[in-house]
């Protein structure tokens, strides 16, 4: 099975990792922008870091077979500092118009408040006005103010739903998330988000449709295999392959495909490690 890791931080990650998605079937990747540990003092570092996940990483990812896009944005942990975040936000256009560039994103809210919330609508208007896919952050903590608070912004944007991704949905969030037109995203995480058991359970509850799973693998504990993990539980708990190839593959790739320049290879190959040595 091919599988899509739509949301992913492979900055943090190492070569072995790329090597290990290839072998498990991961074929295509998307990184979207986030907090890199510490908050970013100037609008140049926000964009030195586009630069590296739009051009970088993209090379690098490509060694090892595996087709690498980014999502550009100002993530939520960094939007109190809305003066920063507003300057960085003024000069993105460059960085959206970039060829691996297919979506706004991650947006959202981080401590819910204003100040996050000014930030968050500036931006989703961005996708709405480009009709590019955004993708969302729903808070880690009080995720039904969170996931009220975000639709909210959705609605009052007035942005095509199925345009937008709603990620770091739990089992408080989903009822209202699903609610709605817009994607539906689960994390599984080793420690403090979902278990292949509880996104197994979920998508029972809720179905497939617009549903999609990520590792959003980065710094902290986190696996860039969670998905293999994912589609090796549900397979065992009864889901027939078709609802997990959705969920896997098709999902992700149709969320993506409102931008124009989603055109993954999925059939690239690993380079000889002795062609790109230096």
């Amino acid at each position: 099975m091919i599988i899509i890791e739509p949301h992913i931080h492979m900055y943090s990650r190492t070569t072995d990792d790329y090597v290990r998605m290839y072998e498990a079937g991961i074929r295509a990747c998307v990184e979207p922008s986030f907090w890199l540990g510490t908050n970013r003092r100037y609008a140049g570092t926000f964009f030195d870091y586009f630069r590296l996940i739009l051009d970088f990483e993209t090379v690098r990812a490509r060694r090892f077979g595996i087709d690498h896009y980014s999502a550009i944005s100002v993530n939520p942990k960094e939007a109190e500092n809305t003066s920063l975040a507003f300057e960085v936000i003024s000069g993105m256009d460059e960085y959206l118009d970039h060829p691996r560039c297919i979506a706004v994103g991650e947006i959202g809210f981080n401590n819910i408040n204003k100040k996050e919330e000014e930030v968050f609508a500036k931006q989703l208007n961005i996708a709405h006005m480009r009709r590019i896919p955004v993708i969302v952050h729903l808070s880690h903590l009080e995720k039904v103010k969170a996931i009220k608070w975000t639709l909210d912004v959705i609605k009052n944007e007035k942005i095509p739903e199925e345009l937008v991704e709603i990620d770091h949905n739990t089992e408080e969030s989903m009822p209202f998330a699903r609610e709605t037109g817009c994607y539906t995203g689960m994390t599984v995480y080793p420690i403090s988000k979902l278990t292949p058991e509880r996104v197994s359970g979920l998508v029972k509850q809720f179905g497939n449709e617009r549903m999609i799973i990520n590792g959003s693998a980065d710094w902290g504990i986190s696996d860039p295999l969670s998905l293999v993990k994912v589609c090796d539980f549900m397979k065992k708990d009864g889901h027939p392959e078709k609802a997990i190839s959705s969920i896997l593959f098709d999902n992700p790739n149709a969320f993506y495909s409102q931008s124009s320049k989603w055109k993954p290879d999925f059939n690239l190959k690993p380079v000889d490690p002795k062609e790109f040595q230096r």
